[in-house]
């Protein structure tokens, strides 16, 4: 018989203890963090976290995901999708032989399949489904297709994450409320809302690189154009001499930059989330005063 008196199964008391410890232990401090006053909205929530990673209670990477986690709760499908007049779309009548061209050229792994006119989606086609073309040529677009999912373009990204988990779809066509095709959007699209950019081998461009936290916090991709991040956040970035902020930033530093790296320019404080060997890919930008700069007459 043996003598150990906790067998395999069940879970070791200490180990259990010492998770219980670590929970309490973080609790503990973000209690104090946040004193005896309770959080009254998101706002109040987004100060707390941003000050707990300031302190180093949160991480880069936990912190960044938190606040994306809170973000899907506000955002609806229309905020990220890709509009109608970009997605690409099979045409029904055309066969499997003349759509391989775009097929390739695109590089997509789900296609839309419309028939007549575009607004008409009949099905799904997933790229590796053509596999079964090649082992027979007689097969025709219909019979490769999968059902199209449909959601209101009003629909939040959590519920929609949801969906997407329950059905085990991982691409949705936005409808308005008269049932017209307004745009696309992926489980991907969803997934960077949260982890940032899933970058791949065929990703070109980036839709959207500058994620507010608040009014005077965001969340930068490094790929952001100058111009861009001027014109959103409301600053003067010296456009001239580099294209990115990212490669901006790497200037300013004189090194390549790395994760915890931060700057300051005019009244914003630049603080690097992540970076790889040769540079920086996401930032955290924060303005010290409520007020943007304002150019001055002289």
């Amino acid at each position: 018989m043996s003598t150990d008196p906790y067998p395999p199964s069940e879970p070791d008391p200490e180990s259990k203890s010492a998770k219980k410890s670590a929970t309490r232990s973080l609790l503990q401090r973000f209690k104090t963090l946040i004193g005896q006053s309770e959080p009254e909205d998101r706002e109040d929530i987004q100060e707390i976290l941003c000050a707990a990673h300031d302190r180093e209670i949160l991480d880069d990477d936990s912190y960044t995901m938190i606040l994306g986690s809170i973000s899907v709760t506000e955002k609806n499908v229309s905020d990220i999708m890709v509009p109608r007049s970009r997605i690409d779309m099979l045409d029904a009548s055309q066969s499997l032989q003349d759509l391989l061209p775009i097929i390739i050229d695109t590089a997509h792994s789900r296609f839309p399949v419309y028939e007549n006119e575009r607004d008409n989606i009949i099905g799904i086609l997933l790229a590796k489904d053509l596999l079964r073309f090649f082992s027979d040529p007689n097969l025709g677009i219909r019979d490769l297709i999968r059902p199209a999912y449909f959601v209101p373009e009003t629909k939040k990204l959590n519920q929609l994450l949801r969906d997407f988990k329950e059905t085990r779809n991982h691409i949705a066509i936005a409808i308005d409320e008269y049932g017209s095709i307004t745009g696309l959007i992926t489980m991907e699209d969803v997934l960077e809302q949260i982890v940032g950019d899933i970058e791949d081998e065929y990703d070109e461009e980036a839709e959207q690189t500058i994620f507010p936290e608040s009014e005077n916090a965001w969340r930068v991709m490094a790929i952001t154009d100058i111009s861009d991040f001027n014109q959103t956040i409301n600053s003067h970035i010296p456009e001239e001499d580099y294209d990115t902020i990212g490669g901006w930033l790497a200037a300013e530093l004189d090194h390549i930059p790395q994760r915890g790296d931060t700057h300051d320019h005019e009244n914003l404080r630049f603080r690097v989330l992540r970076a790889d060997a040769r540079r920086a890919l996401w930032l955290h930008v924060k303005r010290s005063t409520p007020s943007a700069v304002s150019n001055k007459d002289h």
